[in-house]
């Protein structure tokens, strides 16, 4: 989804400074209040970025920042923007290989993806949402029934990545695979079938 769409190039990101590893990790939390305030476009790209940027191309191959079985890389990022600077509200494809954006359709979908998430107002308020959606038959060509593990591994690895990143950038992240997953998917524009969603992670600056 996205190609044929204008890109909205993301700003280049750091991938020299930033707030060091094991203190990143001693500070990671699950938080679910947000102020539900703007942050920064530079914040948005590194975060995304580090979920699954490209980090080397050799060949046909471009290597990412979390692992994928086989190099199939399933797992694809919708990122459902509400309050991040220069950004409209909607939602939009991220692209890894470009490290850009496509917006797919304007308009406020945090509370849609609340009532989605059980009620879960965090989605509601937090500045963005990831989405990360599994496209089944890119895996399971290779791996069958199988997929399903490296699909779900694929999400954590991603998910940990920009927890970890919204940590460096001064956010907070909340996990959750607990949402209607046909809801989550007509929000998106996704068939539920040949690509569905498996994860969400709420990003805001916390209270």
């Amino acid at each position: 989804m996205g190609y044929g769409l204008k890109k909205i190039e993301l700003a280049r990101p750091d991938t020299k400074g930033g707030l060091p590893l094991y203190a990143a990790l001693e500070q990671r939390r699950s938080e679910r209040d947000y102020k539900n305030t703007y942050v920064s476009g530079d914040k948005l790209s590194q975060i995304l970025w580090a979920s699954q940027g490209v980090t080397f191309t050799t060949g046909y191959h471009r290597l990412r920042t979390a692992p994928s079985a086989g190099a199939l890389f399933p797992v694809e990022t919708y990122a459902v923007i509400d309050r991040v600077e220069n950004f409209k509200p909607g939602i939009y494809h991220y692209l890894p290989p470009e490290h850009a954006l496509v917006l797919i359709k304007e308009g406020d979908y945090g509370s849609r993806l609340a009532r989605a998430a059980l009620g879960q107002q965090m989605f509601n308020m937090a500045s963005f949402v990831l989405v990360s959606s599994a496209v089944v038959e890119r895996c399971r060509m290779k791996y069958g029934e199988r997929a399903w593990r490296y699909i779900y591994l694929e999400a954590g690895h991603i998910a940990q990545n920009a927890a970890l990143a919204a940590v460096a950038c001064g956010l907070g992240t909340c996990q959750v695979g607990a949402f209607r997953d046909d809801q989550v998917n007509a929000t998106i524009g996704l068939d539920g079938v040949n690509e569905t969603a498996v994860y969400m992670t709420a990003v805001g600056e916390t209270i």
